[in-house]
């Protein structure tokens, strides 16, 4: 399998984007992403770590930049098969990118554990941001086929 033979695998052939602008959205991606895992075959393990860095990822879009969105894609290489979301946003940005994923660094409320908890659960992670342009945080897990 290549990198864009997800029609082969059984699995959905484009993305799905989700909006996330309320405490709804949230919830609707948390549904969204757990049935996306049980499409890749993931175990109750891996699907909670992926539901649950989902739900961080978007929860930081909403809170700290204002809404944004999460794209949901299975990607394959051979032998596996994965599932990557990329949460964006239009926010103010990470200045300090080390801090905000060092537990218990937080600029709101929260305990502090989400960006860096999200980067721990998952196989992949890449985040792009520019102070006053956003944050991009890409994901991806991986399953054996």
């Amino acid at each position: 399998m290549s990198g864009d033979s997800t029609e082969q695998a059984g699995l959905p052939a484009g993305p799905t984007v989700l909006t996330v602008r309320s405490e709804q959205d949230l919830l609707a991606i948390r549904h969204a992403v757990r049935d996306a895992t049980l499409t890749v075959g993931f175990s109750i393990v891996d699907q909670t770590r992926v539901v649950t860095a989902a739900s961080e990822l978007a929860r930081n879009a909403y809170i700290h930049g204002g809404g944004g969105t999460i794209r949901i894609e299975y990607p394959t290489r051979p032998g596996a098969v994965g599932l990557r979301l990329t949460v964006g946003d239009a926010g103010p940005g990470i200045a300090d990118v080390d801090a905000a994923l060092t537990d218990g660094y937080t600029t709101g409320t929260g305990l502090g554990h989400g960006l860096g908890g999200a980067q721990r659960l998952m196989d992949e992670f890449e985040i792009r941001t520019r102070e006053g342009g956003g944050t991009t945080v890409t994901v991806t897990r991986w399953a054996d086929r």
